[in-house]
């Protein structure tokens, strides 16, 4: 019977400690479990998942915190937490801006030069102070279609020498005229008979063309008499030392400049 009284006391004593227990963490930690997910970890791969954006409750500091966070490439998530206990904190979703990609340059089918071959210029075709003996007066233009060479008779036994392209097979000529008209960045206007020569070949040339870098006649031209021929610039200049025209005489841009400024009009010319 005492040892029946006894058990009977301690279990009343282990029941009412426990009921005191329960009854502390009732009043510590209210209705509500303690333990909260963060949305730090749910929030990415929820938005993964399509889910939209939502209000989450949770337990915070005292102070005002602002915290960032971009996950890979997906949408840039800040969170504000407020003070107090099981604030609510709102998921403000950022787009990122999109890149502007700039558009490519396209450029005008007019202006546009010759492809230019792997083909470097022979250092033997480039201006040059040589001996020439002649017996042609100073000023004199004398032009070598063998040698590819155009030559500017400064007396005393010298010239200054250029290179120059000729006229390709079958537009080969030869003969003496004088320098009737000068002009710089000239107007292009095929003769008739070009016109219809390329046009027999698939190409199909305009009427006429205004001067710029990439019209045929290049930076200078200097006519020939009554012919259709002239000393001419190129927008080609890898072609000069090879005969390649339909008979007028090209040079490099910078090299027709210079002869330019250092002929007149009526200045002589000779071709052989």
């Amino acid at each position: 019977m005492k040892t029946l009284l006894i058990l009977t006391t301690l279990l009343s004593v282990a029941v009412t400690d426990i009921g005191a227990g329960f009854a502390q963490a009732a009043e510590r930690y209210g209705n509500r479990p303690p333990v909260i997910v963060s949305p730090d970890l749910t929030a990415p791969w929820l938005m993964q998942l399509g889910a939209a954006p939502r209000t989450v409750l949770g337990r915070v500091d005292e102070r005002r915190v602002l915290r960032q966070r971009a996950v890979g490439d997906q949408p840039r998530v800040v969170y504000r937490e407020r003070s107090g206990i099981f604030a609510p904190r709102q998921q403000v979703i950022y787009q990122r801006p999109a890149v502007q990609r700039a558009a490519p340059l396209v450029r005008s089918a007019g202006m546009v030069a010759p492809q230019r071959p792997v083909r470097p210029i022979d250092p033997q075709f480039l201006p040059q102070t040589v001996a020439y003996e002649t017996r042609e007066r100073p000023g004199t233009i004398v032009i070598d279609t063998n040698s590819r060479f155009l030559y500017l008779v400064t007396g005393k036994g010298e010239a200054r020498r250029y290179g120059v392209g000729v006229g390709k097979p079958g537009f080969e000529w030869a003969g003496a005229h004088k320098v009737t008209r000068k002009a710089e960045w000239p107007t292009w206007r095929p003769p008739s008979e070009m016109i219809a020569r390329e046009a027999a070949k698939g190409h199909y040339l305009p009427a006429s063309m205004e001067g710029g870098p990439a019209n045929p006649l290049g930076a200078r031209a200097m006519y020939l008499g009554s012919t259709l021929y002239r000393i001419h610039g190129t927008n080609a200049p890898w072609t000069i030392g090879y005969a390649v025209s339909s008979g007028c005489i090209r040079m490099r841009n910078e090299d027709v400049t210079d002869l330019y400024e250092r002929v007149d009009v009526g200045t002589r010319v000779i071709v052989q």
